[in-house]
């Protein structure tokens, strides 16, 4: 059975992934605004780059998050089917 003290950390963690997933969301519009405006401004084709690697490490972490989520809801969920 499941203690009161598990299910909020559980809870608490599915929370901090889903803000997590939000913010890497908002990184990566704003990181693609950032890339457009360089481009259409004619940047340096290296700072350009360097920009592009940023938007591609941010991009990245998205399926992880929500992966990351998917494995915290499951965990959440069994602790409840179980009671």
């Amino acid at each position: 059975m499941a203690t009161i003290r598990n299910l909020k950390i559980k809870t608490s963690s599915c929370k901090r992934i889903v803000k997590e997933l939000s913010s890497y969301e908002k990184e990566v519009e704003r990181e693609a605004a950032k890339t457009a405006d360089m481009k259409e401004k004619g940047a340096d084709p290296y700072d350009l780059k360097q920009q592009e690697n940023v938007l591609a490490e941010s991009r990245m972490m998205i399926p992880d998050c929500r992966k990351r989520l998917e494995s915290s809801l499951a965990d959440l969920k069994g602790i409840l089917l179980d009671q």
